[in-house]
């Protein structure tokens, strides 16, 4: 019996935030020197030209979604806050500390966790205290992740007032049933509400996060949701595949049984309607699982070759250096990774210390420069090409082999020294980049890792 497309694709598979991903950074030959090390080297090649990026991880939630997969703390105790902060500051000093000249910070992006579940005032604190050690860049992109629940309009106006243009609200779904099994419950009253707030105080890309493959999602909801969400045109759209990973500590996957998974052709099937539908109201789709209007900087940058990808997801900001602050964020200066410890206690005794809180990474290797390239270009531009020397791989026998079959499917086309992903090609842009990852072929996962690809 002949299979699907989805049936042959659908494997476990990294999201290439990274590459090498996470699992497979060699920490062995990894120190917080090295990265160091590095992150200088990178600044002095980049700040004046391009400035940094800047990803802030605030991980406290009032209550817990098991959908998640993110790092963080459920409390109501809004006490923690000021620690938090202060902490964040002290870690961001001893950064500014280690390099020759001021950052000129190009993108902020306060992640979480819920950066909402903290007061306007300790906000405006937070980013006060970063400027005190930087400069802004003049076109900067300042995002922050929203609740549509615990979003204040005085938050909102408050980082508008501090240069935040960019906002993100985390809708998911609006079907009452599959807010219930994910303890999400979020009505639609409350994501126009926090929208329009956004609209009019004057946010240039307001956007919304759905996902599909939800436990007890139809494709009734995924159309109602859709519907939903275009009567109040976003800017952009990020539009995820749920990644079931309940394997991970403390995620939080347990409020729902496998069986109540849409899988395979039935959850492509929620994909597909929702992109269609989406295609109709004027949306673009950007690399992966992304969407935007013709007049989001989102779109722009991919219109312009410029669409980045890294820790933060699809960004119009290209810079070489990101510096994560805060529990579990991770850095990369290009050229290696860092993340800090993953345990609230841990990062403030080490910060107690006088040490930076990395707690493992990876120093890229020439072979991971030269797939990171190609992987980077593939999920942002959906081509690369190996004319320059430096991208090389046509002696990789492992490489050469997963394209072949993936060309044969009709994935994409291969020619003139270039790989060009086709229509049919693009919901398995995932897979398409597995053909590069070496470090996944030379050691297959033995236990759980990744969360299927489709």
């Amino acid at each position: 019996m002949k299979i699907s497309l989805t049936q042959k694709y659908n494997v476990p598979g990294p999201r290439y935030t990274s590459y090498p991903t996470v699992p497979y950074w060699n920490e062995a030959d990894f120190t917080a020197q090295k990265w160091i090390t590095t992150l200088q080297k990178s600044f002095t090649e980049s700040n004046s030209k391009n400035g940094i990026s800047l990803y802030i991880h605030l991980p406290f939630c009032e209550s817990m979604c098991t959908f998640c997969g993110c790092n963080k703390r459920i409390t109501k105790n809004h006490s923690v806050e000021e620690k938090y902060i202060q902490a964040v500051l002290k870690e961001w000093k001893m950064y500014c500390d280690l390099l020759p000249e001021k950052p000129i910070i190009k993108e902020i992006h306060l992640g979480g966790g819920t950066p909402t579940f903290f007061s306007k005032e300790n906000l405006e604190s937070l980013i006060n205290g970063i400027f005190t050690h930087a400069i802004k860049a003049e076109h900067h992109e300042f995002s922050f992740e929203g609740h549509p629940n615990n979003t204040t309009h005085e938050q909102l106006k408050k980082l508008y007032d501090l240069g935040f243009r960019r906002v993100s609200f985390g809708v998911q779904d609006y079907s009452a049933t599959v807010q219930k099994a994910i303890n999400r419950i979020q009505p639609f009253h409350n994501v126009a509400k926090v929208t329009f707030w956004a609209k009019e105080i004057g946010y240039t890309s307001i956007g919304h996060d759905i996902i599909f493959g939800l436990p007890f999602q139809t494709i009734e909801d995924v159309i109602d949701t859709v519907e939903k969400t275009n009567s109040l045109k976003p800017d952009r759209l990020a539009f995820y595949s749920y990644a079931h990973v309940p394997w991970i500590k403390g995620n939080g996957q347990r409020g729902f049984n496998d069986e109540n998974l849409p899988k395979d052709a039935e959850k492509r099937k929620l994909y597909e309607t929702g992109k269609k539908l989406l295609l109709q109201n004027g949306y673009h789709e950007i690399g992966m699982d992304h969407f935007a209007l013709t007049d989001d900087s989102l779109y722009k940058a991919a219109h312009n070759g410029e669409l980045h990808r890294n820790f933060m997801g699809y960004s119009a900001s290209k810079t070489q250096v990101m510096i994560g602050l805060g529990v579990s964020s991770i850095s990369d200066s290009w050229y290696s990774f860092a993340q800090n410890t993953k345990n609230l206690e841990e990062y403030y005794e080490i910060l107690e210390s006088e040490q930076l809180p990395v707690v493992k990474g990876h120093i890229l290797n020439n072979e991971d420069l030269i797939i990171r390239k190609h992987i980077l270009n593939l999920t942002c531009e959906l081509e690369t090409s190996w004319t320059a020397e430096s991208l090389n791989f046509t002696e990789l026998p492992e490489v050469l082999i997963a394209l072949k079959e993936i060309e044969n499917d009709h994935l994409i086309v291969i020619e003139n020294n270039k790989i060009k992903i086709t229509e049919k090609g693009r919901p398995f842009v995932r897979n398409i980049c597995m053909a590069f990852d070496l470090h996944l072929k030379r050691k297959s996962p033995e236990t759980n890792l990744f969360s299927m690809t489709v």
